[in-house]
């Protein structure tokens, strides 16, 4: 029994709050466990200049870790005139695997931000960012699209992540602070719902794996992945029409 008294492949709780903010096209308050992350998808009209004139829309994110959101307080990266290599690796994982999902074409000539604000932090929060932006990112493109219905509706599919790792010889899905700051090994998996994978990110922390540990980090984390977007599924209902219309 874990920590949390969570079974070994068991994925934590998780609750989705859409429209937790007022102004933004599509905002959730994702819960995970004890993690928590504000996501928000806000449209701008225009594309950055290597897009201008081409047609094609952008989606970018930016990820950010809230001064009280850990147990000792962390600086806000403007103290330092910098943002931090984590974030940046983070908001770089969050655009790219938002993007593996859109039709930048059918989007149209804007740019859709994503902002992730990590308020409790214990554990998973890029995984929690990935998903949750998702849930904001559709929202947001069914408000554009109920203003001006797109020809081609520009998600082409669903994207959800979440963490795998070995500690003390046994595959934990879904860690949490504890877990993941002691693990031997750990990777956060982002796939879609074809089951296929977007993006891996293994680490030997403490020592080197092998190919047959990796096999079962990816299987865990992929039944881990199958078992979120179903609840995507359930939570999002019939603001998914149109995501299938798009798979046609």
């Amino acid at each position: 029994m874990r920590i949390d008294q969570r079974q070994p492949q068991e994925l934590r709780p998780m609750k989705i709050t859409r429209a937790f903010t007022k102004y933004a096209k599509g905002s959730v308050l994702i819960e995970v466990g004890e993690t928590k992350v504000i996501c928000t998808a806000s449209v701008e009209e225009k594309v950055p200049p290597f897009l201008k004139g081409s047609g094609k829309g952008w989606v970018t994110a930016e990820y950010g870790m809230l001064p009280g959101s850990t147990h000792t307080r962390k600086n806000r990266d403007i103290a330092k005139l910098r943002l931090d290599g984590r974030s940046s690796e983070i908001q770089r994982l969050i655009g790219r695997s938002l993007r593996s999902i859109v039709n930048l074409e059918a989007l149209g000539e804007r740019t859709i931000w994503i902002d992730c604000d990590v308020i409790q932090a214990d554990g998973g929060t890029r995984c929690a960012s990935i998903t949750g932006a998702f849930v904001a990112l559709v929202d947001a493109v069914n408000a554009l699209d109920r203003e001006q219905r797109f020809a081609v509706y520009p998600l082409q599919g669903m994207v959800s992540a979440v963490s795998v790792g070995i500690r003390e010889n046994t595959v934990l899905l879904d860690l949490c602070y504890e877990e993941d700051s002691t693990a031997d090994v750990d990777m956060n998996v982002v796939m879609n719902d074809k089951g296929e994978f977007i993006e891996l990110q293994g680490t030997g922390e403490e020592r080197p794996f092998t190919a047959q540990e990796l096999t079962s980090l990816l299987a865990v984390g992929e039944a881990g992945n199958r078992g979120i977007l179903e609840n995507l599924r359930e939570l999002l209902g019939n603001d998914l029409e149109r995501v299938g219309e798009a798979c046609e």
